[in-house]
């Protein structure tokens, strides 16, 4: 059936034929849109065709079923014009076979029937066709309906673009939060750890800051804090508290000979024997060195046992880099009552308690006394007054004479110290000596009596001498022969008449060091002196060791010699030893006419004692030498 020529000259859809040919409908930004017409007259097609180009179409022409599908298959159209009456195969076939593979948005399909077909256009819009246009064509109500389809398309492809867009969108928006997703899950991840890491690097500082590092016992920081909580603890609810301070005995000879490596070794295994006899709920901590701490809920019974307990087993042998050790312990013991519940107090005592265990011979305990914070407090003033008399050069020489057994004629003085206190009376010099080298005054103070002795002798006799006593301490500055040389030159005092006393305590360390000094000294033409001579250790091996000129014989010797034939076979031996290295003796403490028979008869050379005088000061010595030293002819 053919498409009529006659086309109505306007219709409802003028203002789209309107248009300007350069700008077809929906081809503003696509270019323009392809027409497929088909139909079986060659006038109608050829008619439509002209006039759609005329409006910016471009149109293809198809004379029949078959080709229209080929063309197609072969090429992109925008719309499809098909005539539904066609001699090779009708338009609902050919609709039919654009519905497989196109649908109406993305290909239209506008049926062109005759008025008398209205059941085939029913049919058709059943199967897809988007619309229709009856014969005879009216071209404006033809090219309103392609605008139509054709916009609808653009709109579809649009939205389709559109919603494509959107989709992409969608989806890298979906994949940017996935990725800041998994961004932020893995800083969580990360800073979860790292607040982990925190936490255990935070408890660790804080176990390093209250535990010892070689033992892994609690350090005396967490040991006062325990204390504190257990003295609380007791103030609230009663009971008993103990304080046991344990020092090691031996274990700096193991330092000092096998290394610290050995030393620290024995600190592990000893801390692991304390802290495996301990009760449930007691404390024990390492303080420092090798002194530990332990807090006991018990009384002094129980506390006993736990430290006899402790000194048994630091007592058994062990082994360590394949050397077979032995140590000790002292403990002092501290039971919470009266004027001790503080625990600095209680720590304090303790303390004290292990010093005077120490004292006692080591290895073993010792209970606090009240008695012990006294005497503490007395050594504490006497220390500060000792201080002060030393600032002021207080301190005074009396002299004590030597008298030749031979002649009774002095030979020389002793230079001894003396402490004069406003408040004590008389210090003796074995009370504060000792304390002067343990708190570091005792290399000022020897310095001063050498000084001032060889001062005040160099205006004696010519033949009398000066001893002056020298402690183990100033061996160890290494300015005692610059200080001998100065004291010397200082006073004018020839070194003959200069004597240096000095005990074995001098050899215990150091012995080649100082042996080096004692032999430098002997070179100035300096005397030196063994004294206290027997109550040291290894006397012989130092005598074979240096050439003294003088071995002073202990007064412990010279009490009883007159009934003990011990103390006079030791006095007998030190004399003949004496000569036979060439070696006058001096016999210390001399007091009665018994006494000096005795020692005149072993063949001693020297005595003094208070038979002959007691220690005069410096004023008195001039009155005394006039008095027994014979008138000059």
């Amino acid at each position: 059936m053919s498409i009529t020529n006659i086309f109505p000259l306007r219709s409802v859809a003028q203002a789209a034929s309107d248009r300007p040919l350069d700008e077809p409908p929906g081809s503003a930004a696509t270019g323009k849109a392809r027409l497929l017409i088909v139909d079986d007259v060659r006038e109608n097609r050829e008619i439509l065709r002209r006039r759609f180009e005329r409006h910016g179409y471009h149109a293809t022409e198809a004379s029949g079923g078959l080709e229209a599908i080929d063309l197609i298959e072969r090429e992109t159209f925008d719309l499809v014009l098909l005539d539904m009456m066609m001699p090779d195969i009708g338009g609902l076939e050919v609709l039919a076979r654009i519905r497989s593979k196109f649908s109406p948005g993305i290909l239209p399909v506008i049926m062109v029937t005759a008025k008398s077909q209205s059941e085939d256009v029913v049919e058709a819009l059943n199967h897809g066709a988007n619309d229709y246009i009856t014969k005879p064509v009216d071209f404006s109500i033809a090219l309103a309906r392609v605008v139509t389809q054709i916009d609808r398309k653009r709109a579809e492809e649009k939205i389709q673009q559109m919603n494509d867009e959107l989709s992409r969108t969608n989806e890298a928006l979906e994949g940017r939060v996935a990725d800041r997703t998994k961004d932020l899950v893995q800083a969580n991840l990360q800073l979860r750890s790292e607040m982990e890491q925190r936490e255990k690097s935070q408890a660790n500082i804080v176990h390093l800051a209250h535990h010892d590092a070689l033992t892994g016992l609690g350090n005396r920081l967490l040991f006062h804090k325990e204390l504190n909580d257990a003295v609380a603890h007791r103030q609230r609810h009663g009971g008993d508290l103990a304080v046991l301070f344990i020092d090691l005995d031996g274990f700096k000879s193991i330092n000092d000979t096998l290394g610290h490596g050995t030393g620290d070794s024995v600190l592990k295994h000893l801390a692991t024997r304390m802290r495996n006899v301990l009760r449930e709920g007691d404390k024990i901590g390492r303080l420092g060195g090798d002194e530990f701490a332990i807090i006991q809920f018990g009384n002094e019974h129980q506390a006993a046992a736990l430290a006899t307990r402790l000194i048994e087993l630091t007592r058994v042998p062990f082994s360590v880099d394949n050397q077979r050790l032995v140590i000790g312990a002292s403990i002092g013991i501290v039971v919470a009552q009266g004027d001790y519940q503080d625990s600095v107090q209680l720590l304090r005592a303790a303390d004290l308690a292990m010093y005077r265990a120490k004292a006692a011979g080591r290895g073993r305990f010792q209970f606090f006394e009240s008695e012990f914070d006294r005497q503490v407090q007395e050594r504490r003033e006497l220390e500060v007054s000792l201080r002060a008399v030393v600032d002021e050069d207080g301190l005074e020489i009396h002299y004590q004479p030597l008298i030749n057994v031979l002649t009774g004629r002095i030979s020389g003085f002793e230079a001894l110290s003396r402490w004069e206190d406003p408040q004590r009376g008389f210090v003796p010099p074995s009370t504060f000596i000792p304390l002067a080298e343990e708190i570091g005054l005792i290399g000022i103070i020897g310095q001063r009596i050498l000084e001032r002795a060889c001062a005040e002798a160099a205006t004696w006799p010519g033949e009398i001498t000066v001893a002056v006593n020298l402690s183990p301490a100033q061996f160890l500055t290494g300015h005692l022969i610059s200080a001998v040389k100065g004291a010397l030159a200082a006073s004018g005092l020839p070194p003959s008449r200069l004597e240096l006393e000095i005990t074995e305590s001098i050899f215990l360390q150091g012995s080649d060091a100082n042996l080096a000094v004692l032999s430098e000294l002997g070179r100035l033409g300096v005397k030196i002196s063994m004294d206290d001579f027997g109550t040291g250790y290894s006397s012989l091996s130092y005598l074979r060791s240096f050439a003294f000129d003088k071995i002073k014989i202990d007064k412990s010797f010279i009490q009883d010699i007159s009934t003990s034939e011990s103390s006079i076979a030791i006095v007998r031996a030190v004399c003949g030893l004496a000569r036979s290295f060439g070696a006058s003796t001096t016999a210390e403490g001399v007091e009665t006419d018994s006494q000096l028979d005795q020692i005149r008869a072993e063949g001693c050379t020297e005595v003094q004692g208070y038979f002959f005088s007691k220690p005069l000061p410096a004023s008195e010595i001039p009155a005394l030498l006039a008095r027994l030293l014979p008138a000059p002819e």
